[in-house]
């Protein structure tokens, strides 16, 4: 039989799509596979399993610009547009090859105000208010790391790429000293020391990377930083007439870099540049090109039950006789006669007898033994479906009868006395109301439960352990007349 070229499709890719590592190995024998798929080669995976590098060092310099403050900002306006200066250092971590993690470290200066602090002071400038001012801060960060070019692409986007756009978002602790400047000098408005409760920022941003080659990333960044705090711009204490200018509780601005990125390992390639699909397409042009047939049941299915004689456990089933999932031929009443052969079905008797009980010469005839069978789960004392056919036959037979009967319900031997007894008096309550239920009259019916001392196999008792057929024969609800 053929196994469709989809479904090779879909156990292919189902382990790729979710992890970056391949889960198949390695040609060469070197990198075990790494996936308890149920697979010989399964193993722990290690550092020795790895096929991808997932650490890198980044650095970069670049500007930043005050986007909300009192002083210059590009939302407010109160002074010029003046560039700073910044630089970072980060190391990074590959997660998969759609996320990893950053610890960051930045340093820079941002300047604002009416001037550079570096020129002279107009004079006047502190009774204007258009006064200078800059701010060299420090600043520690972690940062969430997203590849989006990884994430969002498209499972038929067959092509290798170069560039990729990362989104950052994190936080930290800022330490910063903010300078003040007019016509009488400069001096130190505001300082906050790393760690203390009133220094952790924020900050978010993207970056658009380029593959140099395996070992080099070219990538331009812009973030976005949160600083939480109204002094970070220079403008004072909270309430100077610099602070009151805006109503704003965050000093904030852009920064924009160009940095490259290293990556550090021994391998050829970078988990984040990794498309786990790209071994899948090859496997799929493979298969395709080899078009094999996938043998299925190769040793074929001798005794024609519809069961391969790979799992079949009766391979000798006879013509015409209807099997379980496991080819062994039904035996629906577990008497030992197969459905084929026997001319009681849903009723147990002796192989002798064709499957049929005997008759006996108590108040029972042979006709009304064919309401027995009545059999239910352990612990249960609920009709099953397969009881619905017996129980229907009853009811006709109990209506065309002049007789009346006593519905009897027993267990098997597990559980205590006082147990059973109660389960087996349900079970022929149950057995009694849906009869009556379904048209028989209740003049005709009465129940009575034996719990486990009217067992149908009588050997099994409490020490001696049943096959399970056994057990389930014992739980059942008979007829006698009366």
């Amino acid at each position: 039989m053929k196994l469709s070229l989809a479904i090779f499709s879909l156990a292919l890719a189902m382990p790729a799509s979710m992890m970056a590592q391949d889960s198949l190995k390695v040609s060469n024998g070197e990198y075990p596979n790494t996936f308890t798929s149920g697979s010989a080669n399964v193993s722990p995976f290690t550092q020795q399993s790895k096929r991808f590098n997932d650490w890198a060092v980044s650095f970069g310099a670049g500007v930043p610009l005050m986007q909300s403050a009192d002083l210059t900002s590009i939302k407010n306006g109160n002074g010029k547009n003046l560039f700073g200066y910044s630089a970072y250092v980060s190391i990074d971590k590959a997660i998969t090859h759609a996320f990893g993690i950053n610890l960051q470290y930045d340093r820079g200066e941002t300047r604002q105000g009416w001037f550079n602090t570096k020129d002279a002071a107009p004079a006047n400038a502190s009774v204007t208010g258009q006064v200078g001012a800059r701010t060299q801060y420090d600043a520690i960060s972690i940062l969430g790391d997203i590849n989006f070019s990884n994430l969002m692409r498209r499972v038929d986007n067959k092509s290798p790429y170069r560039w990729a756009l990362h989104g950052y978002a994190g936080v930290g602790t800022l330490a910063y000293r903010a300078y003040q400047k007019d016509e009488f000098g400069q001096r130190l408005m505001t300082e906050i020391k790393p760690f203390k409760l009133n220094s952790f920022f924020g900050q978010a941003g993207a970056g658009l990377k380029y593959k140099i080659n395996n070992r080099l990333d070219l990538e331009g960044r812009v973030m976005y930083v949160v600083t939480t705090d109204d002094q970070f711009d220079g403008g004072g204490e909270q309430y100077s007439t610099i602070n009151k200018r805006e109503d704003q509780v965050s000093d904030n601005f852009f920064n924009a870099t160009l940095g490259l990125s290293l990556k550090l390992g021994k391998h050829d390639s970078h988990l984040m540049w990794h498309d786990p699909l790209q071994e899948i397409y090859y496997k799929l042009d493979v298969l395709a090109a080899k078009n094999e047939d996938v043998e299925v049941c190769k040793s074929g299915d001798n005794d024609n039950d519809g069961v391969c004689d790979d799992w079949d456990r009766q391979l000798d089933t006879p013509a015409g006789a209807r099997v379980d999932g496991s080819g062994v031929a039904l035996d629906v009443d577990l008497d030992g006669v197969i459905d084929l052969y026997d001319k009681c079905v849903t009723v147990p008797g002796p192989v002798e007898n064709n499957g049929c009980p005997e008759a006996t010469s108590g108040a029972v005839t042979e006709t009304e033994t064919k309401l027995d069978g009545i059999e239910f789960d352990l612990n249960s004392d609920r009709i099953l479906p397969s009881n619905t056919p017996i129980l229907n036959n009853a009811v006709n037979y109990i209506n065309s009868s002049n007789g009346a009967y006593t519905v009897i319900g027993t267990t098997d031997t597990r559980g205590s006395e006082n147990y059973n007894q109660n389960l087996s008096e349900k079970r022929a309550n149950s057995v009694k109301d849906y009869l009556i239920k379904n048209g028989v009259e209740s003049t005709k019916l009465d129940a009575q439960g034996r719990g486990k001392k009217d067992l149908k196999y009588p050997e099994c008792d409490p020490a001696t352990k049943c096959p399970e057929w056994k057990n389930r024969a014992n739980r059942r609800v008979y007829f006698e007349a009366k």
